[in-house]
């Protein structure tokens, strides 16, 4: 008697279609996201926005608190300083050391200057530190009674003055400074209106950078 065999399975596993269409789904998302999409490309408006904002905030931060360049509008300094020469000023260094006698500086207007309503910035020379009592007498500069060399002026000064005029026993204030022009008969300075406060003190002239003809060192 012939009896029905069951037919063997295949040796190769047949995948059910549910499970094909759920591999595939599951490949197209694995193929999606190991694809990283290509970066848009920003507006050159944008960017030269922000080339021009850095450089702007750079060029800021560099007046504020390293350098800056300022212009003679008078002839006070003459003659180490002519009238439109541009300089560098160096605001740095003083934030680490005083000025010395000689530095030649660049200062906002003190107290007595604002109530005479003066904005802009004066440029002078050190000439009293802190401590110092100043006499202008006979032609000639004396601290602590002694003469002052002075090889950058070209005029002696035609007046007689002295620091007891600012403070009863002349003596310069801790912290403050005795400033005078070149052009020491043309300057509106110390000998008229008082010490400068270091907190007044923008910085220190150091360089011209015009006329080409006079680009260096500013005293000679």
């Amino acid at each position: 008697m012939d009896y029905e065999q069951p037919q063997p399975e295949s040796e190769t596993e047949t995948t059910p279609a549910s499970e094909t269409n759920s591999e595939q789904h599951h490949q197209q998302q694995t193929d999606g996201n190991s694809s990283i999409p290509a970066p848009k490309a920003e507006n050159p408006w944008i960017e030269t926005l922000k080339t021009i904002g850095l450089s702007a905030v750079l060029a800021f931060g560099i007046r504020s608190f390293v350098a800056e360049a300022r212009y003679i509008p008078s002839g006070s300094m003459l003659p180490t300083l002519h009238i439109n020469d541009r300089l560098i000023i160096d605001k740095i260094s003083y934030r680490f050391s005083n000025p010395v006698r000689g530095d030649i500086v660049v200062f906002n207007p003190t107290a007595q200057l604002e109530k005479e309503k003066f904005k802009d910035a004066f440029i002078k020379r050190v000439i009293g530190l802190p401590g110092d009592r100043i006499d202008v007498k006979d032609g000639k500069v004396y601290i602590n009674g002694k003469v002052l060399t002075e090889k950058y002026l070209d005029e002696a000064p035609a007046y007689n003055w002295s620091s007891t005029a600012l403070t009863p026993d002349g003596i310069v204030p801790e912290g403050h400074y005795l400033v005078l022009g070149d052009n020491r008969n043309n300057s509106y300075d110390s000998h008229y209106w008082g010490f400068v406060p270091k907190d007044k003190i923008v910085g220190k002239a150091t360089i011209r950078f015009w006329p080409i003809d006079r680009v260096g060192g500013i005293d000679p």
